[in-house]
């Protein structure tokens, strides 16, 4: 198992985890496959459909020979947590912050990555031991919004999740964020149904490419 500590480097590293919601476990691997290849190194399984275990090892198996660390998302409560880390999840995320689910993720060192969007929040959360923050949804609060929360919590690592565009991305990033969760802004929803790995790859690597771009400026 990677480290929790190298989990995050590499998040930070990739700037960008793609959201896969809603896409079969016969269909997942190559198109987390297409992600990686466009340079997308942090891939999120969400646990709101059926056979999230089976999905999420599909895309461990794909992706066992590269440096991408694979986690689940929308986990809710800590069976869930539980399920997804016994599948072999690097890290867990969530659109709310639950201690339950942090502490289960902290006894079998998995990255937790609770959503917040207030300060007080926050604070909740890296009480209860949560590794990162994911702020949710931030399309609604916007990149100052970031500040907010690492006003009180200046050293922690927090990643906008909801609604961020190709457009937005720099002023998130530029704003204090770390990286940022994405799902249909860079997954290609029509190119995944055709089996498209060609065209799902160009579609994430305009989005890397936005990531790469504001971090140069």
């Amino acid at each position: 198992m990677v480290e929790p500590k190298q989990v995050e480097e590499r998040i930070e590293r990739s700037g960008v985890i793609a959201i896969l919601r809603g896409i079969d476990e016969e269909q997942v691997g190559p198109v987390a496959r297409a992600m990686y290849d466009a340079g997308v190194g942090a891939i999120e399984v969400t646990a709101d459909g059926g056979r999230v275990r089976e999905t999420l090892s599909a895309v461990d198996r794909e992706l066992a020979d590269t440096d991408a660390v694979v986690g689940a998302g929308t986990v809710l409560d800590a069976p869930t947590a539980q399920a997804v880390v016994d599948a072999g999840a690097s890290f867990v995320l969530a659109p709310d912050c639950n201690p339950e689910v942090i502490r289960c993720c902290n006894r079998h060192g998995v990255v937790s990555i609770p959503g917040v969007m207030t300060p007080t929040e926050a604070v909740t959360a890296m009480e209860a031991g949560a590794n990162m923050l994911k702020l949710f949804p931030a399309a609604t609060v916007g990149p100052d919004h970031v500040g907010a929360v690492q006003g009180p919590l200046p050293d922690v690592d927090v990643v906008p999740t909801g609604g961020v565009s190709i457009e937005t991305v720099s002023d998130f990033l530029e704003a204090g964020a770390v990286a940022v969760g994405v799902g249909s802004a860079i997954v290609d929803y029509e190119a995944v149904r055709a089996g498209d790995t060609r065209r799902i790859r160009e579609t994430a690597a305009e989005f890397v490419d936005a990531v790469e771009e504001a971090r140069s400026e």
